[in-house]
């Protein structure tokens, strides 16, 4: 299998989000591949918007990094029991682009909050990429809970068990992806 292209989407717009210390740590233990990360930092869907000029540039640039990638991990936070708005907002534009860039992705789910790490998020993060068609990962979440306790002053995640659960998540991602790449 040559090198896989990864994007990394984290749904926290915050710089010292630890939802993309996650994902930094996931795209580690990932090993070999190259990789980038999404900027979701986009307006807020709007039709009128779309009529007047088309999908905006910060969505034309996610849609190509999805259409180039091999596979997708998602870090979501989760905020009201539920996904992020920012998510929400990039699906819903992401959705107005055809042919569906998502459409047989394999994608991986993590989050990292509170005591609850970010469970409730993920199932709501599933069945919001129901109507896209992906290859979503199915299974136990992978939850990190008191992200302010989880990480090293590195962004190492402390607790061996649960890097370990995180290996194992991404030795499926890369199963998947060499399925597809046959």
């Amino acid at each position: 299998m040559s090198k896989p292209n990864i994007l990394a989407i984290s749904g926290s717009l915050r710089i010292k989000s630890n939802n993309t210390v996650l994902l930094r740590e996931a795209i580690e233990v990932f090993g070999e591949c190259s990789y980038e990360f999404a900027n979701l930092d986009l307006p807020l869907y709007n039709g009128d918007l779309e009529d007047k000029i088309g999908l905006p540039v910060g969505v034309v640039k996610l849609v190509n990094q999805i259409k180039k990638c091999d596979a997708l991990i998602i870090a979501t936070p989760e905020y009201n029991k539920m996904i992020p708005g920012v998510l929400k907002n990039a699906l819903d534009w992401i959705s107005r682009n055809k042919p569906q860039p998502l459409a047989g992705k394999p994608i991986a789910l993590v989050s990292t909050a509170g005591r609850s790490g970010g469970e409730v998020s993920q199932i709501t993060m599933k069945h919001a990429l129901g109507s896209f068609n992906t290859r979503t990962l199915q299974g136990g979440a992978f939850i990190v809970p008191f992200s302010d306790k989880a990480f090293d002053g590195n962004g190492k995640l402390i607790d061996p068990t649960q890097r370990l659960a995180l290996t194992n998540l991404m030795a499926r991602l890369k199963e998947e992806i060499s399925l597809l790449l046959k």
